[in-house]
Parts: C-alpha cells; sequence; structure tokens
C-alpha cells in the first residue's frame, strides 16, 4: 500500500511539470505567432506545390491579395510547422509519453480493446 501511495504521487508530481511544460510551449508558440503575424501580414512566404481544399483555401491564403492559391500565408505555414515540431520538442524535453505507455493506453488510432467472451 505504501508503494501504491508512493506510485500516486509521482503520478501526480509527473502530470503537474507535463501541465507547467505545456502551458509553456502553448505561450510561447502564441506570443510567436503574434509577433510573426504582424511581421509578415500580407505577404507570401511559401508556395505550395498544389492547390489545397476548398475549406482550407480561407487559412492558406489569408489576408493575401490576387487568386494563385499555391500563395501560402504565413499563419498556414506556422500552423503546420507547430503541429510537427511541437512533438519533437516534448521528445526532446522529456515530456513526451513513452511508446510503450502509448501502446498500452490505445488511444483513438490503437487496437480497439479485447471484448470478452460470452460464449
Amino acid at each position: 500500500e505504501r508503494q501504491e501511495e508512493k506510485l500516486k504521487n509521482n503520478n501526480r508530481d509527473l502530470s503537474m511539470v507535463r501541465m507547467k511544460s505545456m502551458f509553456a510551449i502553448g505561450f510561447c508558440f502564441t506570443a510567436l505567432m503574434g509577433m510573426f503575424n504582424s511581421i509578415f501580414d500580407g505577404r507570401v512566404v511559401a508556395k505550395l506545390p498544389f492547390i489545397p481544399l476548398s475549406y482550407i483555401q480561407g487559412l492558406s491564403h489569408r489576408n493575401l491579395l490576387g487568386e494563385d492559391y499555391t500563395d501560402c500565408s504565413f499563419i498556414f505555414l506556422y500552423i503546420l510547422c507547430t503541429m510537427s515540431i511541437r512533438q519533437n520538442i516534448q521528445k526532446m524535453l522529456g515530456l513526451a509519453p513513452s511508446r510503450a505507455a502509448t501502446k498500452q493506453a490505445g488511444g483513438f488510432l490503437g487496437p480497439p480493446p479485447q471484448a470478452g467472451k460470452f460464449s
């Protein structure tokens, strides 16, 4: 029972550290987005090799003049980079869940839990 209490305390402490780091990373990314958005507002920052889907064009072509939908706005590129970089930063800081924990938890894309047999 004493070990279970230690485990609960350690899990609680780990959850607090993860929560604080997620808030810090979120705050940094939000501050950077505000700063860069004011710098690159209305400027083409990239040229996409494809025309985005119609419901994404509003974001990928945001505040840009013209009708060339292969032009990419800052906000679209920032969102793509943030989605790919956030995981790597969490892994570098040691805050991402381990592969074993992810595999045990299952999750949205994981295998469904085994159901009991009723026969």
